[in-house]
């Protein structure tokens, strides 16, 4: 690793420029979130007349498709340099930009491993009507050199999906809530993604100790997420009001326990499959926390890096080791208790899950 790498820093300014400046070939993973070029000409408002907070925000904004995607090539032309040779790079975007992205991926010889869709379990409505709701945004995922050696963490992805291979549709829901980062009740930043996102992606595919840079870290989530899982980070920003909020916000954040982890409402429930791993991955539990096996029985289980249960030797899911050390079949979610510090009382881990469902039933406030 470069003496000369600016480790767990955000660095001011524009991303073209700074990436020049940083050693060739020294980062394991790239996470970029570029302006998608949007164009609103208007203002959206609903129904009831109110303005949908859209984004419009100048960093978005392009006189024509020639200039973004020239734009486009100068910012991923600049990645390519920086990435090892193995590295892997993530984009996320929209269908506004994200075919125009693909495109010049691949004039630059990133050759494609996987395009995953973000399903949006709470998206903004179509207030208008005259068109379907954009309830998704697609993620690429690239590597430099076709044929390169790079991470993938399959059975870690598998753990965290419950033994089960995890697929390219990612059920997750918009930043909303007390995740949202606000400034006198307004959203700071308008496409702020959920830290569950990262830390998905970053878990997938980089390992302890790598190298992550996000050359539009905006407030700075990869950052969060790369600190939880014992990663190095390099944030690229230019606008002074997120590096400050992203700063303040990341002071705020430690690894996880061990520092090396890897149409109707009530159908949301029946469609969406929670696996546990969605626990660690939102922060409601950490590799490390002890489990319980009722409300007050002695037997402990630790939470593994990889999203399993550890107890005297028996590893495995939180359905596979409850039912092997009660000898009958078990559902996991009610079976394991964790401690509650600010009642100092037992709960079933499935209220935790059904906190999660219940955010992903909340109306979008994008």
């Amino acid at each position: 690793m470069p003496a000369d790498l600016p480790l767990d820093q955000i660095l001011e300014g524009d991303c073209i420029e700074l990436l020049a400046s940083l050693p060739a070939e020294s980062v394991d993973l790239i996470f970029a979130d570029p302006p998608y070029n949007l164009q609103l000409q208007n203002e959206l408002r609903r129904p009831d007349n109110s303005l949908v907070d859209a984004v419009n925000a100048h960093w978005d904004r392009f006189t024509s498709f020639s200039e973004y995607d020239a734009f486009t090539r100068a910012w991923l032309s600049a990645c390519r340099r920086v990435l090892k040779p193995e590295g892997t790079l993530w984009v996320i975007g929209s269908y506004h930009n994200i075919y125009r992205v693909g495109a010049i991926l691949q004039d630059l010889d990133f050759w494609i491993l996987n395009d995953v869709v973000w399903i949006k379990s709470n998206p903004m409505p179509n207030f208008r009507g005259v068109r379907f709701t954009n309830a998704h945004e697609t993620l690429l995922w690239a590597q430099k050199e076709r044929g390169a050696r790079y991470t993938f963490n399959h059975q870690t992805m598998r753990s965290i999906n419950d033994d089960l291979q995890m697929r390219s549709d990612w059920y997750l829901p918009l930043c909303v809530g007390r995740e949202r980062l606000r400034s006198n009740g307004v959203k700071l930043h308008p496409t702020q993604k959920p830290a569950a996102l990262l830390y998905r992606i970053l878990a997938a595919s980089t390992r302890p100790g790598d190298v992550v840079l996000d050359p539009f870290f905006g407030t700075g989530t990869t950052g969060e997420a790369a600190i939880r899982l014992g990663r190095h980070w390099i944030g690229i920003e230019k606008e002074p009001v997120y590096i400050e909020a992203a700063r303040k916000r990341l002071s705020c954040v430690h690894p996880d326990s061990d520092g090396i982890s890897s149409s109707e409402k009530p159908d949301l429930r029946q469609r969406i499959r929670l696996p546990f791993g969605t626990l660690l991955e939102y922060g409601y539990l950490h590799p490390g926390d002890i489990l319980y096996l009722g409300p007050d029985s002695a037997i402990q289980a630790v939470i593994t890096p990889q999203g399993k249960l550890a107890v005297d030797g028996l590893i495995g899911s939180i359905h596979k080791v409850a039912s092997q050390l009660q000898d009958r079949q078990a559902n996991g979610w009610t079976d394991w208790y964790y401690y509650d510090a600010s009642d100092h009382q037992r709960h079933p881990i499935d209220k935790l899950r059904q906190q999660i469902l219940s955010s992903q039933e909340t109306e979008s406030d994008e």
